[in-house]
């Protein structure tokens, strides 16, 4: 397991940019994978969604994963200050 979050996305994704904006804004560091460029990278994420094939998809390093998260639920889910 790692500290570090991994997001799972595709640069043409609004909220996969909103996620990445967010974390960066916030000094998250982050590993990011295109699910465009990656298969197993897409698979991965379609295994962790049953199937289906929603980002971006955050995998936490306790093994949660967030699918689609709000700004909101990734700073609740990191312990940081909401407006």
């Amino acid at each position: 397991m790692t500290d570090t979050l991994t997001v799972y996305g595709a640069t043409w994704c609004g909220d996969c940019v909103r996620t990445k904006r967010f974390l960066d804004r916030n000094g998250v560091e982050y590993a990011w994978i295109d699910t465009d460029a990656d298969d197993a990278a897409r698979d991965y994420v379609q295994q962790v969604q049953d199937g289906r094939m929603s980002i971006p998809v955050v995998a936490l390093p306790d093994g949660r994963h967030l699918v689609e998260p709000a700004d909101k639920e990734l700073a609740e889910v990191l312990g940081l200050t909401w407006p």
